[in-house]
């Protein structure tokens, strides 16, 4: 669609998934590593009584069980969140002898994952749906930090409350500075109504610094130039460049130096002129 060879995304979704998908484009990709993407915040569909192999609604129904009491789904809340262990799903893209877990799983091999350290800031739960004296559907919010699985965090709830569950639906609302709000639909890329955001946008509480035209020149080469503004890191500016989308010079890391502190370009922007 936008005729690039270069997209990076920053944290893929589930085949089954909806929402925000960050992607950058072309020499923005190099700032991957650079963006503040948590925290994430989904909301989710749960559906309990049933536990599939995928944790989702596209998988096989592996295990069955009654529905649980919305008093035990509350009371099993607080153990999930913080920072704790997770078992991740084994239709997951973790690796596992250099290759997919999902690829093994679906080849029907036997998974054998570890369990990771993930953070779960906040797990809320509404919009009940009770059905024969327990809890048939709820939504569910989460907001975590990168790596946390939604599905097996819904498995787990419903284990703990003596049930099964499985996810329905699952909608990424929000990765760091990032938002659904400020995204874009891929029907308007395919028709060519949306215009990329300029890569400044990605680099949002990051700190400022705008150049001279002779410090353009330098950081274009490679060269270091003053730092005067504060931060380990800092977005170099041409405030001369016509619109915000060709403002962005570069990416600068803070380097103590003889001549005070400076700003080494660690992602460029902009080819260097003759």
């Amino acid at each position: 669609m936008l005729g690039e060879k270069r997209i990076g995304h920053g944290g893929t979704l589930d085949p089954f998934a909806t929402g925000l998908l960050v992607l950058l484009v072309g020499r923005a990709t190099r700032l991957l590593q650079y963006v503040h993407d948590e925290p994430k915040v989904y909301q989710a569909l749960v559906r309990f009584g049933a536990e599939t192999d995928t944790e989702d609604l596209d998988g096989a129904v592996a295990r069955e069980a009654p529905l649980p009491a919305r008093a035990a789904l509350l009371a099993a809340l607080p153990a999930l969140t913080g920072t704790i262990e997770q078992m991740p799903p084994a239709y997951s893209a973790k690796r596992v002898g250099g290759k997919r877990a999902y690829e093994l799983a679906r080849a029907g091999h036997e998974v054998v994952l570890e369990k990771a350290t993930v953070r779960v800031d906040s797990l809320t739960l509404d919009t009940f749906v009770e059905r024969d004296g327990g809890v048939a559907e709820c939504r569910m919010r989460v907001e975590c930090g990168g790596g946390t699985y939604v599905r097996s965090l819904a498995r787990d709830l419903a284990r703990a409350a003596g049930s099964a569950a499985h996810l329905v639906a699952l909608r990424r609302e929000r990765a760091g500075v990032f938002t659904l709000a400020r995204s874009v639909a891929l029907e308007q890329l395919r028709d060519g109504f949306a215009p990329l955001a300029p890569a400044i946008d990605a680099l949002e509480g990051y700190p400022h610094q705008p150049l001279t035209e002779d410090e353009v020149a330098k950081i274009v080469r490679g060269i270091d130039v003053e730092a005067r503004v504060d931060g380990p890191f800092a977005a170099l500016l041409d405030p001369r460049a016509p619109s915000s989308a060709g403002q962005l010079v570069a990416f600068a890391e803070r380097r103590p130096s003889e001549r005070g502190d400076r700003w080494q370009p660690r992602v460029v922007m902009r080819e260097a002129t003759s």
